[in-house]
């Protein structure tokens, strides 16, 4: 018995280190949520919008249930080692089956699968489309890089590539920070169809709890939302080439004032472009 209070306690403590790893580790919003991976992380990222609140809820509800199930299995072959061993039990029992045990070891884990998939089922739903979206934003993925395109923003398109490890800042995240952030507005549910011109590429930002692949010749939606004001890494999440480690997302969630701001920006900058003279191929 006291091998048997041993372990439960080791699970128990696992079990709530990784309910509560992702928590203790978010960063205050005094300067803005930063929604990326860090050292020595056992849990899930925080949650920084209602997508990622609905994943974590369903990872606790199966952590323990498979931390109940392990428990059980562990009490039974430790009960089942010490109760029918040979020296407590020098004749074999001839029992071959047991009608009730075989019907409850069958009805019980398809009850406990059903349990599982129900709220499973209603997350795909709930993230696979909004019916009001604020705004969309249009994700190509390229070799090797992302391109946003914002359609009820006049059009505004930024291609968004990684920075070269020579060329990185004091306190840029390599392999994770980009030269152009995906940005949105703080509080808006943003529709995301996503695409490719080549191959297959993964559209992931886990902070936020969005994923969607980017295939060429489709267009697949989801949607997203910041909750709080902050800078979100993710990468792309489908092996794509030999850059595919390359294709960092970064997506900055600001008030609406500073988003608006950001598209007049971005429209004079892409009018400053087409002014520019085009020079004449010799």
């Amino acid at each position: 018995m006291r091998i048997l209070k041993r372990l439960a306690a080791l699970t128990a403590g696992i079990a709530a280190t990784l309910l509560t790893s992702p928590y203790a580790l978010a960063d205050g919003a005094a300067n803005g949520a930063v929604g990326a991976p860090r050292p020595w992380e056992m849990g899930m990222q925080a949650a920084f919008g209602p997508l990622k609140d609905r994943i974590l809820e369903l990872h606790h509800l199966v952590l323990v249930i498979i931390t109940l199930i392990t428990l059980l299995v562990a009490f039974l072959l430790i009960w089942v080692m010490l109760r029918f061993n040979s020296r407590r039990n020098p004749v074999a029992s001839m029992n071959s089956h047991n009608t009730v045990l075989e019907i409850a070891w069958t009805v019980i884990p398809v009850l406990i699968l059903v349990i599982i998939a129900i709220p499973s089922f209603r997350l795909i739903y709930y993230q696979d489309r909004t019916p009001d979206p604020d705004m969309t934003v249009k994700v190509t993925g390229h070799q090797w890089y992302w391109e946003y395109t914002y359609p009820d923003q006049g059009g505004v398109d930024i291609n968004s590539h990684y920075i070269m490890d020579e060329d990185l800042k004091p306190g840029q995240l390599r392999l994770l920070d980009v030269d152009e952030q995906m940005v949105i507005p703080v509080g808006k549910r943003i529709r995301i169809l996503t695409n490719s011109t080549d191959v297959i590429h993964s559209f992931f930002v886990p902070s936020l709890g969005v994923q969607r692949y980017a295939i060429p010749g489709r267009t697949i939606e989801t949607w997203l939302e910041a909750s709080v004001p902050g800078v979100f890494y993710g990468q792309c999440n489908q092996i794509c080439g030999e850059n595919h480690s390359r294709m960092p997302i970064v997506i900055r969630a600001v008030p609406q004032a500073e988003f608006d701001a950001w598209v007049q920006q971005q429209k004079k900058a892409a009018e400053g472009v087409a002014k520019l003279p085009k020079i004449a191929l010799q």
